[in-house]
């Protein structure tokens, strides 16, 4: 047994649908949650510089004493590989469960991906696909707006504006004849209801935060890692007002985190 918490981090908000299954996965499961709210997005970045916030990110997550770090970013899991040996602990990225979970779920082998314009530029969910299975065809394609949009809490399924992006950026994709889109960044579940009616009901999902949330699950059973105890603590920090991002939070996650919400100066890291 291990009572210290899961160290999660993002660009943002969007981390935060991981941290939602990993509550239901993971009932008695203490967290420490990061976004970087104050240089969002990752996604627009070049690669020196989403490594030099990676490394920033993931000291302070070490300072809090975690014993694993899930990196619940497209972007992160795409420029900055596998950094278990670098921490010295149990480290999860969002690419590997997806693509499995992508390669049980198709039917025709035609998968799309969605993700920001870094995720896509670095190829590496193409390439993990093929690596499995060979004979796919992988259809990428890069969303820019989703991340702000979801920022600015433009989620809601009625609202005009997130659907007629959506509607611009995946008319390619479906044209393509995909049967699995993998919403290749962790903010993009939060429009899923959006993502999904443009798609259509033959397009299954893949929800990345989930998916990785259940391999994290499975490794701290593995390793007898989980939590001894009956209660658990979650608490935020953010780099950017912790006003903005409690009141969007709630919404995400379906409870309060006011009160256990706190800006850091991540640079002294």
């Amino acid at each position: 047994m291990d009572n210290r918490p899961i160290g999660v981090f993002d660009s943002g908000l969007g981390g935060l649908t991981a941290v939602k299954e990993l509550e239901q996965i993971l009932p008695s499961e203490s967290i420490v949650y990061f976004g970087d709210t104050g240089r969002v997005p990752y996604g627009t970045k070049d690669r020196e510089t989403i490594l030099r916030y990676v490394k920033q990110d993931t000291a302070f997550l070490m300072k809090m004493g975690v014993k694993a770090v899930l990196a619940a970013c497209g972007t992160v899991s795409s420029v900055a590989g596998d950094l278990g040996g670098v921490l010295g602990l149990p480290y999860f990225e969002v690419i590997a469960p997806t693509v499995r979970a992508a390669v049980k779920a198709t039917r025709n082998r035609r998968i799309g991906v969605i993700g920001t314009p870094a995720t896509i530029a670095s190829d590496s969910y193409r390439k993990a696909l093929l690596k499995l299975d060979s004979e796919l065809t992988v259809f990428p394609q890069a969303c820019p707006l989703f991340v702000p949009l979801v920022e600015n809490a433009f989620i809601a399924p009625q609202d005009e504006v997130p659907r007629l992006v959506a509607e611009r950026y995946l008319a390619p994709v479906r044209e393509a004849g995909v049967d699995t889109l993998i919403l290749g960044c962790t903010h993009y579940p939060i429009i899923s209801s959006i993502i999904g009616s443009v798609m259509g009901k033959g397009v299954t999902l893949i929800d990345s935060g989930r998916e990785a949330a259940l391999a994290l699950s499975g490794v701290l059973r593995e390793k007898n890692l989980l939590s001894g105890g009956s209660t658990r603590s979650c608490s935020y920090y953010v780099t950017d007002t912790p006003d903005n991002f409690t009141n969007v939070a709630e919404l995400f996650l379906g409870h309060s985190v006011t009160g256990r919400t706190e800006r850091i100066d991540i640079e002294t890291f």
